[in-house]
């Protein structure tokens, strides 16, 4: 860490540890001391540190195995800062997540601000005293496009979008207040974000709202620029390879400094007013916060919705992941939408006039569904808010329009403020956290499996719980087939990106056909109530496959990716693989082409190589589809051109076959197979089930979540004993774990305990 004199270009080293690593310095508000991250040479960790301008008085602030890092000062002698305490992994990367936390000057009441899955980075206070940072999430929609500004508190209250939450793209970093005005300096980053932080320099303004466009401009020409600092109304440094710049609010650079080496974060070391106190507003002997919202009808998007409709307001939670050593995507927790796993904690009223008065859990990633008369999901969020202990938070409505302030004498008229706030009600009888095969699978064999098996395939459907290479058949089933609605659009190939803030009664229990099927008792069939809201609240809660983050990087055969190799079992080299895929070639690919997975981790070209989840290829060759593990004779590739028979479905002569010409943007169609196999001793039928029953053999091997004698990866075992959730001796060799009930103990220890007040 260095002090460049401008005037002179003499460059003095503050600490110079070469074994060592030094980042994210800032100065403080008399320009007196420097606080930064630290790791030292010899160590694995970096912590925060301070030091003077002088270069003396190194003293350490924070300690512990975790990663401190991009601390601000905070106006009342604390310290804001992104650290990977929070005990999380980002939920589509092998990286461990850091969010932000507070502490004192000395580094004592150290305590977590947020609740975030994913990231959270590079807080700066503005002059009113809020922080500011970017945050990274993705509730249930696109993975890659939501890195933007948002606020809080220094205490963690109030916490808001400042700009570009509506809008995906780019990564919005580095933000800082530009001096005597109302715009911020960072960087607009390309896309999902390039390394280094590398991109435009560009500032901003919230005077408009988070979501006008015409608030930001890119200020540079090029997207090599990094760490942009404010020192005036017209002037940024900012740092370009080896290089430090100055820069004018029309892009003009001028090199102030050349290094022979990458240079990082220039700070102006100046004397700053210190922003505005804003006092607390946090009571840590609580353990929940409340919501007030005066009209849940008024909003963005909501038009189409008419008053009375809205009954109740669903309340999930979005729980962090423990691990994540799978490499890309989210397999197998859910296909194309979900990334993580949600809690269903239940439902408030709202009340005849729009309003509603809540209580929710401090500190844990809370989001909304507006409920029907029927209980089903009208328009639902794909964000989250964190509330403090005992902090009191209103809105305006659902979606509302950030421009528009409540108005304060009509909500002394509200409804629901002429009460004490609920408490949310649970579903009675219903698992918080769905799982497929333990909830849902049981109420398919009950009510759908007698006309939707292998041997009737009523309407080209099976719902049978057999396995596939990664999830179960009628799972990949329900979404093939277009029954699970958790899309804006229609449910066809890429539409796991969901951008968000969709039209009422477009997602999820309002629009999902299965929810119509089961309404209006398809088949005569009619559920319990119990049953009907089991659904129901699987599919508002995402529709996710397991139940637990333990079913990560296991029970999969086959991988999506390149970076799936790190827990992917593959075919491609099994003795039995060769003849198999020879057999399908010369019997099948004809007709199917390359479409056809001629082998069961076999990676067709649709869309991403057989991406399980963002771009959800939804096709009726999946292997997900055509390979059936649990029962290999049952599978579609063998009984497809099989003669009906012999137990088949296949009629006509093999003259009979057409080229397969697939549009996956569109619903399925029946397809009438001609007889490939005409009786079950063909030798290329016999090749093609000897592969399968190999590769059943292995899925019992390695087992899935929902199977016998299951045990977690180790990497998960790992995580939960360096969060002291699990005891260090636990040998999973040859000791039995619930990975259901250790991923509520690891979820429960970072619940907010109450602390009592010192008064």
């Amino acid at each position: 860490m260095c002090k460049l004199d401008v005037a002179s270009g003499k460059v003095a080293a503050l600490l110079d540890d070469p074994k060592g690593a030094v980042r994210d310095p800032q100065v403080s508000y008399d320009a007196k001391k420097v606080l930064f991250s630290y790791r030292k040479g010899g160590t694995h960790y970096y912590n925060l540190y301070e030091i003077g301008v002088d270069g003396k008085n190194l003293r350490q602030i924070t300690k512990g195995a975790w990663d401190d890092i991009e601390a601000a000062y905070l106006p009342d002698g604390g310290i804001v800062f992104a650290s990977a305490r929070c005990k999380r992994y980002i939920g589509c990367w092998l990286a461990q997540t850091a969010i932000l936390f507070r502490c004192d000057g000395d580094g004592k009441n150290m305590r977590m601000l947020s609740s975030g899955s994913f990231t959270e980075n590079t807080p700066s206070v503005l002059p009113d005293g809020r922080v500011l940072y970017t945050r990274w999430e993705y509730v249930n929609r696109d993975p890659v496009v939501f890195h933007h500004l948002w606020t809080m508190n220094p205490d963690g209250t109030n916490q808001a979008a400042f700009f570009g939450n509506m809008h995906p793209g780019g990564v919005f970093i580095d933000a800082r207040a530009i001096p005597g005005t109302d715009r911020v300096v960072f960087i607009n980053s390309p896309g999902h974000g390039r390394n280094e932080h590398l991109g435009y320099v560009a500032t901003v303004t919230d005077k408009n709202g988070p979501d006008d466009k015409s608030s930001m401009r890119n200020i540079s020409k090029q997207r090599d620029f990094r760490d942009p600092c404010a020192v005036a109304k017209d002037a940024f440094l900012a740092a370009r390879g080896n290089e430090i710049v100055l820069m004018n609010a029309s892009g003009a650079t001028e090199v102030i400094h050349t290094a022979s080496v990458m240079v990082h974060e220039p700070r102006a070391v100046v004397v700053l007013d210190k922003p505005r106190l804003v006092p607390s507003r946090v009571d840590l002997s609580k353990t929940t916060g409340t919501m007030m919202m005066s009209d849940v009808y008024i909003g963005r998007n909501m038009g189409g919705i008419k008053r009375g409709a809205i009954r109740t307001l669903l309340v999930l939670e979005d729980l962090p992941k423990p691990a994540n050593f799978h490499g890309g995507g989210s397999q197998p927790l859910g296909h194309g939408v979900t990334s993580t796993l949600k809690r269903v904690l239940g439902t408030v009223p709202v009340e005849s006039d729009g309003s509603a008065h809540f209580e929710v859990p401090a500190m844990r990633s809370i989001y909304l569904a507006a409920l029907d008369e029927n209980g089903l999901s009208i328009k639902q969020m794909r964000s989250f808010i964190t509330l403090q202990p005992g902090e009191k938070l209103s809105c305006v409505g659902c979606h509302e329009q950030r421009t528009k302030a409540p108005d304060v004498a009509a909500m002394g008229k509200l409804k629901a403020m002429g009460r004490a706030a609920n408490v949310i009600k649970p579903q009675a009888g219903i698992p918080q956290i769905p799982d497929f095969p333990r909830d849902i699978q049981p109420i398919l064999d009950r009510h759908c499996i007698k006309c939707h098996n292998a041997k009737d395939r009523k309407g080209n459907v099976i719902l049978t719980g057999d396995r596939g290479p990664v999830f179960s058949h009628s799972y990949y089933e329900l979404f093939f087939q277009w029954q699970i609605k958790d899309t804006a659009g229609d449910p066809a190939n890429g539409s796991g990106r969901q951008k968000g803030n969709d039209k009422p009664y477009t997602t999820y229990s309002s629009a999902s056909a299965l929810m119509k099927k089961i309404d209006t008792h398809h088949n005569k069939v009619k559920l319990s109530d119990l049953e009907r809201n089991t659904v129901r609240l699987w599919i508002d809660a995402s529709a996710q496959y397991p139940g637990t983050y333990a079913a990560i990087g296991t029970g999969q055969v086959g991988g999506c990716w390149g970076a799936n190799k790190y827990v992917r079992v593959m075919a491609d080299k099994w003795p039995d693989t060769a003849p198999a895929v020879e057999a399908v070639e010369r019997r099948c690919g004809k007709c199917h082409g390359r479409k056809l997975p001629r082998q069961v981790t076999d990676r067709i070209p649709v869309s991403f190589a057989d991406m399980l989840s963002w771009t959800r290829p939804l096709t009726r060759f999946s292997r997900h589809r055509v390979y059936n593990l649990t029962n290999p004779e049952k599978s579609l590739m063998l009984i497809a051109p099989l003669s009906k028979v012999a137990g088949g479905y296949a009629k006509g002569h093999p003259g009979d076959a057409k080229v397969i010409r697939e549009n996956i943007t569109e619903a399925p169609k029946a397809i009438k197979h001609p007889v490939i196999f005409s009786h079950v001793t063909d030798p290329d039928y016999l090749k093609i089930l000897t592969h399968i029953k190999a590769a059943k053999t292995k899925l019992d091997e390695i087992k899935r979540f929902d199977m016998p004698g299951f045990k977690p990866n180790s990497h998960y075992i790992r995580e939960m004993k360096r969060y002291k959730v699990l005891d260090p001796a636990f040998d999973l060799k040859t000791q039995k774990i619930d990975v259901y009930k250790m991923d509520e103990i690891y979820w429960r220890s970072m619940w907010h305990k109450p602390i009592a007040s010192k008064e």
